[in-house]
Formats: structure tokens, sequence, C-alpha cells
């Protein structure tokens, strides 16, 4: 099931934070005993990706926003507290996470013409304050759930306004190309919710390429980490080093892929790979990603030519034949995407689109 935090980071506070942060030792320990609710099922089709509107982040859009309280229980969903269009509450992750939605729903809509997760203004569900010291956040095919962390550590993880964009992601992916939770594909899915999640962020600050941090979950550790975020896109491996929590393990190339059968065969490690990927064609483009990278990415996405198990050679094709689709085949796009995928090593100096 997808979680923002990856098992491994969880062993590791498990196993050594005893001594420095006893909370979040046993906070660890109980978010790797819980596992989240699984749903399989996927019935939408692929949503058209042609013909998006283009859109400056101050566009308006409608979201259709539910924000409920588990209050400190692991009872889904909690009580409704915030509906759309109500005032804020004055607590911090009920508001937090009401904009948080909004800004993710205006990203989608406003930019790639998608209304809600489904396109069809799906209602934005989401739970906080769930667990006790819980120490991650989710999507259980229904909503997107968040923990309050361990204090310790983690802060609450509606802090970071890319986590809740790569929640909700995670939803549109199973709406469309539903890619499956194992290996290569389980790590593109990965890869997609960091991309989009990167890009709600961006597009909600104005940022263009150069600017942006593409960090992914930077604001949900304590000030006692040494860490940035959770993910670094554009520098996979140095989002942390830190006495507890060790060095970021992710690969930025495939000549360091990890093969394992934790993670759902390393899905959060490897995702570092595609992460670069996009990152590189993004700042060799400049400008404002989401005009053009993140219109490939969701081209691709909803193609309906990418397999349930799709490898990050065939993500990688797909996105360069989309460049040309949207851009033309000898623009600028298909050489940034394609030499994005060559610098990690997933694509070879001679690949064609």
């Amino acid at each position: 099931m997808p979680t923002i935090v990856p098992p491994y980071l969880l062993d590791r506070i498990a196993e050594a934070a005893g001594p420095r942060f006893p909370l979040a030792a046993e906070a660890a320990r109980r978010a790797l005993l819980r596992e989240p609710p699984a749903r399989l099922g996927y019935d939408t089709p692929p949503a058209a990706g042609l013909g998006l509107p283009s859109a400056l982040p101050d566009a308006p859009s409608d979201p259709d926003r539910r924000i409920s309280d588990a209050q400190g229980t692991e009872r889904l969903p909690g009580r409704l507290v915030r509906r759309e269009g109500e005032r804020a509450t004055g607590d911090e992750a009920v508001d937090d996470a009401y904009d948080g939605l909004g800004d993710t729903h205006r990203m989608f809509d406003r930019v790639l013409g998608r209304d809600s997760i489904d396109g069809l203004g799906m209602p934005l569900e989401a739970t906080v304050h769930f667990g006790e010291a819980y120490d991650n956040a989710f999507w259980d095919g229904e909503r997107m759930v968040f923990g309050d962390g361990d204090g310790e550590i983690f802060r609450g993880f509606t802090d970071s306004l890319s986590v809740i964009g790569h929640e909700l992601a995670h939803g549109v992916t199973e709406h469309t190309a539903k890619l499956r939770y194992q290996g290569q594909s389980g790590a593109l899915n990965e890869h997609v919710s960091d991309a989009f999640g990167a890009l709600v962020e961006q597009y909600a600050l104005g940022q263009d390429a150069e600017a942006a941090t593409w960090l992914i979950g930077e604001g949900i550790f304590t000030a006692e980490v040494q860490g940035r975020a959770l993910r670094s896109m554009l520098e996979p491996g140095t989002a942390y080093d830190d006495d507890v929590l060790g060095r970021d393990p992710q690969p930025a190339h495939m000549r360091d892929y990890i093969e394992t059968a934790e993670d759902n065969g390393g899905v959060h490690l490897n995702s570092g790979i595609p992460n670069r990927a996009f990152a590189l064609a993004a700042r060799q483009l400049g400008g404002f990603a989401w005009e053009h990278v993140g219109r490939i990415w969701y081209d691709t996405l909803t193609s309906g030519r990418l397999g349930e198990d799709a490898t990050f050679a065939q993500f990688a094709d797909e996105t360069v034949r989309q460049a040309g689709l949207r851009f033309g085949e000898r623009s600028r796009e298909v050489e940034a995407v394609r030499e994005g995928w060559q610098q990690v090593g997933v694509l070879g100096e001679t690949a064609q689109g």
C-alpha cells in the first residue's frame, strides 16, 4: 500500500532511535505493525490526455473537499469536521489538509484538465489525526490519511504540500495507468506521485524548475534531524544524513539499482532513478515544469499504452513518444526528456522514441 515514509526508514528508526528518541522508536514500531488497508480493484477507464488548458497558479478550481478527524484512533473515516466552503477550524492539521487538497485539485484541474482524482469531480476525502503519534501518511483507495508524527523525528504529515500532492496522485494513478505496486512498476507508481507532488508545490508557489527545491516531504522532520526532506528528486541519496536515520539510500542511476524483496521490491528506493530523469528534463527545459514535463508525464499516464507491470524503459519510451505527439518529434521537449532518461541509464545513447 502506498505510504509516504518507506518501511526501511521506519525500520531504522525502530532499531536505532531508542536511546535518543524513545517516543519515535515506539511510534515507528507501531507504524510498521500497522498495514494500511488495501483496495486492489480498478474500474475507471483512463482519461484523455490531450487538449489541456494553460493556467497561472492563481487560477480557481471547484474541488469538493471533506476533512475528517480520527481523533487519535485508527477508525476511518473519523468525524467530519470541515466541508467545502466552510471556514477554517483553527486545527492546523485540518486546515492544512483542506488547503493542500485545494492546491492539488487546482493544479490537476487548471493545468491538466483533470477534475479531481477520477477526472469526474470525485470528492476529495482526507482524515487527519490518524492513530497515536502515527509516523506516516497513505492513500487507502478512497481517501488520504495523515498521522501527526511522533514529535521527535516526524512532525505532522500535513505540514508538507508535496506530501499531500503525492498521496492524491496515488489515486490518479489508480484511476489511470494502474501501475502495480511491485518492482519497477511500483517504483514508477511512487515516482509519479513524487513528480506530481513536486509539481503541486511548485504550482502553488509559482516556482520555475530552477527555483524549485525538488524535495519531497520538506518540513516533516523536526529540527533534531539532520535532513532536508524524505527524498530529493534532483539529487537522490542526499535528502538526509543523520546519526539515527542513517544516509538516504536512494540510487540516482540504473547502475546502482537495488534488487531487494523488501519495500515491495524497493519501490521507495528505486523511484529515485525516474525522479532524477524527470527533474533533469525539467531543468533543461527551464520555465514552469508543469507546462512541459508535467503534461508529458500526464499524457503518458493517461495514454492507455502502459501495462500494469511497466518497466522503467517502457515508461521512458512512452514519455519520449508523448513528448513528440504534444510538442513535435524534433522538439527540444523530446530531446530533454530523452536526455534525462539517458543520464540515469534507463535509455541508451541511441534510444529512439
